[in-house]
């Protein structure tokens, strides 16, 4: 009876967290290249991409994954450009909405469209990538 075949081993924390960081440093600098194409910060990029609809800058900061007054001074930068706009917020008096004009609304797009393509996400198939989603939010959580 011959052996049975060694199962593979897991991978290791330190494993899977290089691959993470690796993921994150490759979403980077493409995120990097594609705000450069359009004159941007990759902060900025970022912004409009979480912007699909209008957000408080807690909310766009939560998204960003940075401190409001980074996400304030992003949003300060863009609504210098012409990309955004403040506005009331309808149900809360002390808050105001980040809404994109018109200008902001296509370079969004623009920018959304460039981030896909040859993003590193991309190169997933679209099963890989809900996986990886699943994945990433569950250890995030």
């Amino acid at each position: 009876m011959s052996p049975s075949p060694a199962l593979p081993r897991p991978p290791s924390d330190s494993e899977v967290c290089s691959l993470v960081n690796a993921l994150a440093q490759a979403i980077d600098r493409h995120t990097r290249q594609v705000a450069d194409r359009f004159g941007l910060t990759p902060a900025q990029a970022v912004a409009l991409r979480e912007l699909p609809e209008p957000r408080t800058l807690r909310e766009l900061a939560q998204r960003m994954h940075c401190e409001a007054s980074n996400a304030t001074f992003v949003a300060d930068r863009l609504e210098a450009m012409d990309l955004l706009e403040r506005r009331p917020h309808p149900t809360d008096r002390r808050a105001k909405l980040l809404h994109l004009t018109p200008e902001g609304a296509k370079l969004r797009k623009d920018v959304v469209r460039q981030l896909g393509v040859d993003s590193p996400i991309g190169r997933l198939t679209r099963n890989e990538q809900d996986t990886l989603r699943e994945l990433l939010a569950r250890a995030t959580d």
